[in-house]
């Protein structure tokens, strides 16, 4: 039998997996790397790192019982999108390559929309030009570490800076290059009139195929570290979204996925290229080939929920530990003691700064109406409710942008508990969905390498064969009412606090 691996190159980890040639999984594994924050609001990870990851993650998957390295038949990439890793004229790393949610660039984001247009850069891009995207990261090195500047001959995307060790090829895909702000979004390739502007160079920047194109195939150099043949062909595979969408089969109108993980993410496919002028949500290529999607972006969203276990609850871990539970299981099992609203109690979730729908690299997070009646399973699910509230915002946009929500499908970290999918769905006010194979992105990639490599005529044959959705939630009408109300108050909140970020930012300088 024919396996497929999906490699994910995410930002606390790698993770790697295997599907047949039916779509099912067959084994999975994952290591951690590091995170480096020199600065407030900076993020930074050592490319090195995340090719160890690729290494030990393979090395776990191989070493499954009945995987046989010599039955990959394709590989397919995905990853956290936006990171810039500079290379040199003998495609030597440079620097720590910089992530996606490094808030650093804010300066450089006005300066290429500028230099660029405001106008020009949604016609072509479709987006504004924002912190989290590659574009600002290269004028961020440019202004302030020249040195480095000079000597760039390539900059890859993190997924991509993997296809190079694996393969010996610099390219990339259209979904990946759509969170570039250098990329022509509606005719799928890069933009020379953005590049040329900034002052960059074409051959900086990768061939860019469609998602399930071959891109090259496993050297033989690498192949025997890694425990694979050589030759294996691999796929463009995409951007993390773009290939978690496919895993969760975000394929056709009317579908739309919730991501909770480290960041949160509402996806919703599109026929055709929709904009929304006030940049409020992202217009990307998807990874159908020809197609696109329309998503918007929390920057702290399971992430707020691991800052609250982290910071404040390490009575709930030692609790788990003794019970051989997770502690997130623990936290939310107190915070579904407590009525919606928290009695009054509102969390902001910027933990650092937010994308969707206020692009404010100086936003922060805020418990808003604390009392001394207060607990700290209340506070839990404040945190639980007020990232729901800010997915909310991306839902209203989608269908003010005249996009079909018919079904939507819960995936990640969030998607694992009962109490949060039913918040979801009290928030969203539609039926939430789970999926039977919750793996993210690297399921999306691997069946993108299946597609790629003609086990399935097309994703969507990939998708209606492999992707199966399980239980389902529906809103309950007390909660909707009453969630409604907060929801006007969350909304009310950052407007009038806006101002107080940039002042308490300027004050910490």
């Amino acid at each position: 039998m024919k396996y497929y691996l999906g490699i994910d190159i995410g930002t606390t980890g790698c993770k790697a997996l295997v599907v047949d040639e039916a779509g099912n999984l067959v084994a999975g594994g994952v290591a951690e790397y590091p995170l480096y924050t020199p600065r407030p609001n900076w993020a930074e990870q050592d490319p090195a790192d995340w090719w160890e990851g690729t290494r030990v993650a393979l090395g776990k998957v191989l070493s499954a019982p009945g995987v046989d390295g010599e039955n990959i038949a394709g590989i397919g990439l995905t990853g956290q999108m936006h990171g810039s890793v500079f290379l040199d004229g003998k495609n030597e790393v440079l620097r720590r390559a910089i992530l996606w949610c490094d808030q650093r660039t804010h300066l450089e984001c006005r300066q290429i929309t500028e230099m660029v247009g405001y106008e020009r850069i949604m016609k072509i891009n479709c987006n504004p030009v924002l912190p989290g995207f590659q574009a600002p990261k290269i004028q961020w090195v440019k202004n302030n570490e020249h040195a480095v500047y000079e000597r760039i001959a390539r900059v890859l995307l993190p997924k991509d800076y993997i296809r190079y060790l694996l393969t010996g090829e610099l390219a990339t895909d259209v979904s990946d290059a759509s969170g570039t702000s250098l990329f022509d979004v509606p005719r799928r390739q890069w933009s020379e009139e953005i590049i040329s502007t900034l002052g960059y160079k074409m051959e900086w920047f990768g061939r860019c195929y469609e998602s399930p194109e071959i891109t090259g195939s496993v050297r033989a150099e690498v192949a025997h570290t890694l425990g694979l043949p050589p030759g294996i062909p691999v796929v463009a595979g995409g951007g993390d979204n773009a290939a978690g969408a496919i895993g969760t089969g975000i394929v056709n109108p009317g579908l739309v996925s919730a991501s909770l993980g480290t960041s949160g993410v509402v996806f919703a496919f599109s026929e055709k290229v929709r904009i929304d002028m006030q940049g409020r949500v992202h217009t990307f290529c998807h990874a159908v080939p020809g197609k696109w999607h329309v998503m918007g972006v929390m920057l702290s969203a399971g992430g707020s929920l691991r800052w609250f276990r982290d910071v404040l609850g390490m009575e709930e871990k030692n609790v788990a530990t003794l019970l051989e539970k997770d502690a997130y299981e623990v936290l939310t099992e107190e915070a579904a003691l407590v009525p919606p609203g928290c009695e009054g109690l509102v969390f902001l979730p910027y933990l650092t700064g937010e994308r969707t729908p206020n692009a404010d690299p100086h936003a922060r997070g805020v418990f808003f109406g604390l009392t001394l009646k207060h607990r700290k399973n209340e506070m839990a699910r404040s945190v639980m409710e007020g990232v729901t509230f800010g997915m909310r915002d991306s839902f209203e946009i989608i269908r003010e942008m005249g996009i079909p929500v018919g079904e939507v499908r819960a995936i990640g970290g969030g998607a694992k508990s009962p109490l949060w999918r039913n918040i979801q769905a009290d928030i969203y006010q539609v039926p939430l969905l789970t999926v039977r194979i919750d793996e993210g992105p690297a399921f999306g990639a691997a069946l993108l390498a299946a597609v790629g490599t003609g086990a399935f005529p097309g994703v969507e044959e990939a998708c209606r064969r492999a992707v199966r959705t399980t239980d389902q939630v529906r809103p309950h009408p007390t909660n909707v009412e009453k969630y409604e109300t907060y929801y006007r108050l969350y909304r009310d909140l950052y407007p009038v606090l806006k101002n107080f970020y940039s002042r308490v930012g300027e004050i910490d300088k």
